[in-house]
């Protein structure tokens, strides 16, 4: 299992790498402590994809209402 920083991950590596550990738990490869961990990870990048797709939609919504300004990630992330 990658063990790179989730915080550091773009959306499409956290996605590709919760893919793998659903794959890999569902084929029932994993011994019990294996799976613990994995779930524990799957969650976090669950989390950590829910939030950069929060934040997108924030920049959209920003988009469409026609204020072209950058987004502060700080405030988004603080919500």
């Amino acid at each position: 299992m990658d063990q790179t920083p989730i915080a550091d991950m773009k959306f499409e590596t956290a996605v590709a790498e919760l893919e793998a550990i659903v794959s890999g738990m569902e084929g029932g490869q994993l011994e019990l402590e294996a799976s613990i961990a994995a779930h524990q990870r799957g969650m976090a990048l669950i989390r950590h994809c829910q939030q950069q797709l929060a934040q997108a939609e924030e920049q959209i919504r920003i988009i469409e209402n026609g204020e072209i300004r950058d987004v502060d990630r700080n405030t988004l992330e603080n919500q």
